[in-house]
């Protein structure tokens, strides 16, 4: 099946009426200031290529790859302009016509290759077992498994993260939970290259990586970014047809904590403190996960659970969105400290997440500001908080 991407009808940017409230939540123009980085000045550029004849080059095509893909904009828009759809389109149009920067066409041709984005040999992928005390029981599994656990590029192969697949691990195996792991038949889930409007190339990972599940036998998926579940839940659907996934059930790991937790398999020790959930844009906004980790947060006891000024699904994007750090690292760089002050402004002492991206993001930006609030997944947190059996 040819790859598909949802084609932008003209009526869906007519709609626009030049309000101005995309740019009150688009994070890029908040930092710029820059009209024609806003939603409403992405939406005005599109229209006068098919109305005006505006010629498409380098500079129209930055306009869109400065850009998280956070869909803050969509959200907030009072006229129901699709503006995630038109953004999709665009970046498929200049992908097409060879005006994909040369940083992101880069790293399309690193994951082609190398199969993630880290351009590391992907036998590498294990990386993060080796200093486990014991090796996971997911290796090497055999027969059919409970759950497949497709881990993802970030947690695979950077050494930060690698807290994150760990903790996830090991509470499945003190809960139970019989699971496997891919290895190096895993491969990067493909969204950095459908953000860059490279379906076609996309596609080709989706098919590899939902093969490589079903080997396992597992009826279950579980993965702990936010940007693998959401490719797989909705995108791969797309790409492959509504019967890709048939015999598969996509869940994050902040919706297996719940399960465990409201099971009664999972028995959490007292921790008193003040903590603030950071809902991810491809989690919360674009999946509609919200309650699974905060109803896990509200199961241990003496938590003092507090919210940030923008929350659900008028959460503020880390910065880690979008493929910008690939394009425009500077700009990146400057959008957590926003985030971090709102977590300060709300008393917490912890922000909690549920994707390695915003871990790395938001802790990143925290030690370079020299902001005093500790970034933790929600694995992390749980596997601390698990009463020794």
């Amino acid at each position: 099946m040819t790859p598909t991407v949802p084609a932008v009808a003209e009526e869906l940017y007519l709609q626009c009426i030049r309000c101005g409230k995309c740019l009150s939540v688009c994070p890029i123009y908040r930092e710029t200031r820059i009209e024609s980085l806003s939603p409403r000045g992405r939406v005005a550029l599109y229209r006068a290529v098919g109305e005006e004849g505006l010629t498409t080059d380098e500079i129209y095509a930055n306009r869109f790859y400065n850009c998280l893909m956070c869909e803050a904009c969509r959200e907030i828009c009072p006229s129901g302009v699709q503006l995630d759809v038109i953004l999709t389109h665009v970046r498929v149009d200049l992908a097409h016509s060879g005006l994909l920067p040369e940083p992101l066409h880069r790293l399309d041709d690193v994951i082609a290759t190398a199969g993630n984005i880290s351009n590391e040999p992907n036998e590498q992928r294990l990386g993060w077992t080796a200093n486990l005390e014991t090796p996971p029981t997911g290796l090497d599994h055999e027969g059919p498994a409970e759950v497949a656990y497709f881990v993802g590029c970030v947690s695979s192969l950077f050494p930060a993260s690698y807290s994150i697949p760990q903790s996830l691990v090991q509470i499945m195996e003190r809960a139970g939970v019989d699971y496997a792991l891919l290895g190096d038949e895993e491969r990067c889930c493909g969204y950095p290259m459908y953000l860059n409007g490279e379906a076609d190339r996309a596609a080709d990972l989706a098919r590899h990586n939902i093969a490589a599940a079903r080997a396992t036998g597992a009826r279950r998926v579980v993965m702990s970014c936010p940007s693998c579940y959401h490719m797989w839940k909705h995108t791969y659907p797309e790409l492959l047809g509504e019967d890709a996934l048939d015999g598969l059930e996509v869940i994050h790991e902040t919706e297996l904590l719940s399960e465990l937790t409201q099971d009664g398999r999972l028995h959490l020790k007292p921790w008193d403190a003040t903590v603030t959930y950071h809902d991810s844009c491809d989690l919360g906004r674009k999946s509609g996960i919200f309650e699974p980790p905060r109803d896990v947060l509200r199961a241990i006891p003496e938590v003092e659970l507090v919210e940030m000024a923008d929350h659900h699904a008028k959460s503020l994007c880390c910065g880690g969105g979008g493929n910008l750090e690939t394009f425009n690292r500077d700009l990146a760089r400057s959008l957590p400290r926003r985030r971090l002050e709102q977590a300060q402004d709300a008393g917490a002492k912890y922000i909690v997440v549920s994707c390695q991206q915003c871990k790395r993001t938001l802790a990143g930006a925290a030690r370079r500001e020299k902001i005093r609030v500790r970034v933790m997944d929600l694995a992390e947190v749980v596997l601390r908080q698990m009463e020794e059996e």
